[in-house]
């Protein structure tokens, strides 16, 4: 692998960064929205089956128990 100097690796990266297409704010905004709402249904969803298991099993060691 050839190796540069620090001058030529400073102008590579400065290219390479010029490259980047960086997402607008209205883009950024609703990419944020969209995780929180997927967050959300996430806590839900999880939550939900938390209770079911939980009184699924308080159910079984009620009758056992």
């Amino acid at each position: 692998m050839a190796r540069t100097n620090p001058l030529q690796f400073i102008q590579q990266v400065r290219s390479e960064v010029a490259k980047v297409v960086w997402p607008t704010r209205r883009e950024v905004l609703l990419t944020t929205i969209m995780v929180f709402i997927m967050a959300t249904l996430t806590a839900i969803f999880f939550a939900l089956v938390d209770l079911v298991i939980r009184t699924g099993l308080q159910g079984i060691l009620g009758i056992f128990g």
